[in-house]
């Protein structure tokens, strides 16, 4: 399909086809007043008996203590499974609300771990450059009964025993990376209610004390482990090489495990053929709109984001449209990308996925316009499945990379010239022939 064919079809369908908020939806004090109340009732002698937790959540405040938690969907243990992030949420259509709605619902039952109570021995670095907790391999307590959630595929039964009330509060991240999070409560206990079932690959990870954390995640995702299942056993201190194995901080475990992957897949397409056209896709979701111009050569890969004013991170409706941008070349990124943090690797996993499927490298550029119908971060998966997805259905295709530029530019809330100066690849990329056939 031409690209001003596509451009308008876009624009017909798009209506149909997205689920964005009409109105900015404020329930959320709404929520948490449900939340009390179905906590009232649930709750026996300060424990949450007959509950389910189908996740968990690590902190990263007040290092080297961290606040390690079990999320329950207190009262909607039926539901429990749609209440942990996944790919699931984009396939349902989930609204900004519906985030906030089932995040507020999850009960976070935490406890203080410090790194020397934990059994640490010393400081490792992941993704971003930050420190995360060392712990012993073992299955006991708190931190066991945290584990064998992580590791579970499925939601287990669990009985909390609780200090005091929860805090109604919920936290929005303002970096758009972890979802948010819900009423918390001080843990004294945890008790299993159950024998959780346990995948064999991840129990073939746990075994192998001497397999490296970078190769036991992409054993998982080779095994068809999704990054959210892989993210969540990371950050449980369960991959690593034995006495290694460290609490990976939720925030920084997405990243890090979308980064691995990201590396694994960049190297599988490596050597393969390039795209033998210029292709422009696009995807909008939850006022995030995106669009993916795939161009033949050897693998490049930016980001560019456009934050709308009045939007979260732009708060000043008077601001003007911010811009910040993000690249790679053939050999990747040897330092954390600070100016579009997670967003880079959720929307660099999404492209190359499609690459490897398709046994096929390219030049990609990525466009991100947040509009101010984003008026609440909900997680970076939004950007993860928005990019996945956007290589569904139909797409548009240019004669050169320039056309492609402008077509785009032309839906943007930016000038082409602005969009230039910013990116690296709109500014220099030469789609010509010399260039394809050299990268072929």
């Amino acid at each position: 399909m031409r690209l001003d064919e596509f451009i308008e079809f876009e624009a017909n369908e798009r209506a149909e086809r997205r689920r964005l908020a009409n109105e900015k939806d404020y329930a959320i004090l709404d929520h948490l007043d449900s939340f009390e109340r179905r906590f009232e009732e649930h709750v026996s002698d300060d424990a949450v008996v007959g509950s389910v937790a189908p996740s968990i959540f690590v902190g990263r405040a007040n290092y080297p203590t961290v606040s390690t938690g079990l999320l329950s969907p207190v009262g909607r243990e039926e539901r429990a499974t749609s209440f942990e992030t996944s790919a699931g949420w984009y396939d349902e259509g989930v609204s900004i609300g519906d985030v906030f709605d089932r995040r507020t619902s999850l009960l976070n039952s935490t406890r203080g771990v410090d790194v020397a109570d934990a059994g640490a021995t010393g400081n490792a670095t992941v993704t971003g450059g930050s420190p995360a907790e060392s712990v012993h391999d073992a299955w006991d307590g708190w931190l066991g009964v945290q584990r064998e959630v992580a590791i579970a595929d499925r939601p287990v039964d669990v009985e909390i025993g609780l200090d005091g009330s929860p805090n109604l509060d919920f936290e929005v991240g303002t970096e758009d990376i972890k979802t948010p999070t819900g009423p918390r409560a001080a843990a004294r206990t945890a008790d299993l209610g159950e024998n959780p079932h346990v995948p064999r690959p991840v129990k073939k990870t746990l075994e192998d004390d001497d397999w490296r954390a970078e190769g036991a995640m992409t054993y998982l995702y080779r095994r068809g482990f999704d990054v959210y299942d892989i993210n969540t056993i990371l950050s449980a201190g369960a991959l690593g090489r034995g006495e290694d194995r460290r609490l990976v901080p939720t925030r920084w475990s997405i990243t890090a495990v979308d980064d691995t992957v990201g590396q694994y897949l960049r190297g599988s397409i490596r050597d393969a053929p390039t795209v033998d056209r210029i292709e422009v896709h696009r995807n909008e979701y939850l006022g995030n709109a995106f669009w993916v111009i795939l161009v033949p050569g050897r693998w490049e890969y930016e980001l560019v984001e456009m934050k709308a004013p009045g939007s979260i991170w732009n708060p000043d409706p008077q601001a003007g449209v911010s811009l910040s941008a993000a690249s790679e070349g053939r050999e990747g990124r040897t330092g954390y990308v600070e100016e579009t943090a997670g967003a880079y690797y959720a929307s660099r996993l999404g492209v190359l996925e499609h690459l490897h499927d398709r046994g096929r490298q390219a030049k990609a550029l990525v466009v991100r316009h947040v509009s101010d119908d984003y008026w609440g971060p909900v997680g970076v998966w939004q950007v993860r499945e928005a990019v996945r997805n956007a290589f569904e259905g139909e797409f548009g295709t240019a004669e050169t990379f320039g056309e492609a530029v402008r077509g785009v530019a032309g839906h943007l809330p930016i000038s082409l010239g602005r969009l230039r100066r910013k990116s690296t690849l709109a500014a220099g990329l030469q789609a010509n022939l010399g260039d394809f056939v050299d990268a072929g």
